[in-house]
């Protein structure tokens, strides 16, 4: 354990060459400001977000909120998108690692979303030498050479826009402590990237762009323009120089577009479906509801009704306040040495991307640089000029919230009870190994994905389904299909042990969430336990005076 200024940080993690240019006295007395200011609150939002699962459970009803009626009948607008995120037709995402940062920079995209959330397992190195690619690839100073080939890569001139994505409010980062009291991972990434690249992207003529994941209501919105209002004033930046586009990717925050974008109007630029971690957050949220089981997550397209009035209300609302629409991840992916799969593969994204700019979508997502010369083939298409904010049609169009919650038909199959344990186990083994993003029988899986998996699990068992073939889906059916599966994967690597290890560990922690009684909020909670084991445990905000 390495103690460093200023008083009351604690650095929990190893100390690398060039992480102290990261952490260094001036960035940490940025963050633990940031920390001191609004943990509090943080901690109260996450109570509140407790507390309305608790009434969901006990049969409430999701409804549009009576007491924001006035926000959204007013008649107005957030600000203007900045120049350069006017046109956002195709963005990349992925991990923060310094080959994916120059290749996704170079890739021909319009922007670029350097994920420090689900597509990064957070261990330490990931997410500082994350930093430091990023301030790098900032100054024009980073470069990659293949290992393999030995070619040197560096950014081009017409690199794609750079948008950061920090973790969720629900994480802790516990390599760093305020006055004995893990830090906010969302404060932590979103702290230490504008500390160290606010003047490089203004020298560029660029700016500290961000993504907000996983945001359930108008106050946790309005928490993280508090954040930015202070970060900028401790700055001494503009108001309104940090933007952010909100991820919508929970059930509750569909409820609350008008407000959440209300709340940010001085620093939003938009709103993006989610579609994965919405997924989860459907069964999550409505877990209680026999009426709302989901079918196998291959069924659960963006076509299928409710998912489709997400999508719709989206770009309605958005469009209405003059803000970007943005559209979400297919999660197909080139596939090698198959020419005929590979083909099939694009057409889906194509179909895919092709409903979202006929809907209304301003821009879309893709995984892979393959997938971008086919999303952009369809916007170009569809969508010639920068954006579709102005387009009309959408802008009153009612999305009810029968439409956002009704189930839709489909069935639970043999394959798909095997398929979510198949990879749930590979995703979460990668994922103790240091992978957020990783590629599984021709998918891109990452952990909104793999969420949903061992949410289906959950579901499935607690309301007594049985697959189209007449599987019950029990415990017992369970565990059992989990440690074949087990046994089966760890075959793969019979020389490998620590990777056997990270498959039994993953195994155990699949089968611990999907036959618990309660449903565990998040997979990543105590896997994150089991990769921070090894550190001085934080204290809980109640016991200490801050």
């Amino acid at each position: 354990m390495t103690h460093i200024s200023p008083t009351g940080v604690e650095i929990l993690g190893h100390l690398e060459p060039g992480y102290r240019d990261i952490l260094t006295h001036d960035a940490l007395s940025f963050i633990a400001g940031l920390h001191r200011r609004f943990e509090r609150r943080r901690q109260s939002l996450l109570r509140y977000r407790r507390e309305r699962q608790a009434e969901l459970d006990a049969g409430a009803l999701m409804l549009f909120p009576h007491e924001t009626a006035d926000i959204r009948a007013a008649d107005w607008k957030v600000r203007p998108a900045p120049a350069d995120l006017q046109d956002r037709r195709v963005e990349i995402t992925g991990p923060v690692d310094r080959k994916m940062v120059v290749n996704a920079l170079n890739s021909g995209a319009k922007c670029f979303m350097a994920d420090f959330e689900d597509a990064t397992a957070p261990h330490w190195a990931n997410l500082i030498e994350g930093q430091i690619n990023l301030r790098d690839a900032n100054k024009r100073e980073i470069d990659f050479t293949d290992e393999k080939s030995g070619k040197n890569y560096s950014i081009n001139e017409d690199a794609a826009v750079l948008i950061v994505r920090p973790r969720g409010w629900h994480l802790d980062e516990r390599h760093v402590l305020v006055n004995g009291v893990a830090m906010s991972a969302s404060l932590f990434d979103f702290g230490l990237y504008l500390f160290h690249n606010h003047e490089a992207l203004k020298a560029r003529e660029t700016g500290p762009y961000f993504y907000l994941p996983k945001l359930e209501s108008r106050y946790e919105a309005r928490l993280w323009n508090l954040a930015f209002q202070h970060a900028e004033d401790e700055l001494g930046l503009e108001r309104g120089t940090i933007r952010a586009t909100v991820l919508i990717e929970t059930l509750p925050a569909t409820f609350e577009l008008d407000e959440i974008l209300y709340e940010l109007k001085e620093h939003v630029v938009g709103l993006n479906c989610g579609r994965w971690d919405y997924i989860f957050s459907y069964i999550k949220r409505l877990k209680a509801n026999p009426d709302c089981v989901l079918p196998d997550r291959s069924q659960v397209s963006m076509a299928v009704p409710f998912m489709d009035a997400y999508s719709r209300r989206v770009i309605s609302v958005c469009h209405r306040r003059g803000a970007h629409a943005m559209g979400g991840m297919s999660a197909f992916i080139p596939v090698k040495n198959d020419a005929e799969a590979n083909t099939a593969a694009q057409e889906k994204v194509r179909e895919d991307k092709m409903r979202e700019v006929l809907n209304g979508h301003d821009g879309t997502w893709v995984a892979h640089p393959d997938l971008i010369p086919v999303a952009l083939e369809v916007f170009d298409q569809k969508m010639p000029r920068a954006n579709q904010i102005d387009r009309e049609e959408e802008m009153a169009l009612p999305i009810t919230a029968k439409a956002l919650l009704e189930a839709p038909e489909g069935t639970i199959t043999d394959a798909g009870v095997d398929g979510n344990i198949d990879v749930a186990i590979r995703y979460i083994a990668a994922w103790l190994g240091g992978r957020g993003a990783v590629p599984i029988h021709n998918l891109m899986e990452d952990a909104a994905t793999a969420e949903i998996a061992r949410a289906q699990l959950w579901q499935w068992r607690v309301f007594e389904r049985s697959t189209q073939e007449g599987t019950p889906i029990t415990a017992g059916t369970i565990g059992a299909k989990i440690e074949a599966f087990r046994e089966s994967i760890q075959g793969e690597v019979p020389d490998m042990p620590d990777v056997r290890e990270r498959i039994g560990v993953a195994a155990g922690l699949l089968r611990d969430i999907v036959l618990s009684d309660e449903f565990v909020e998040f997979l990543t909670l105590p896997a994150y336990e089991y990769i921070t084991e090894g550190l001085k445990k934080p204290m809980q905000l109640t016991e200490f005076e801050d």
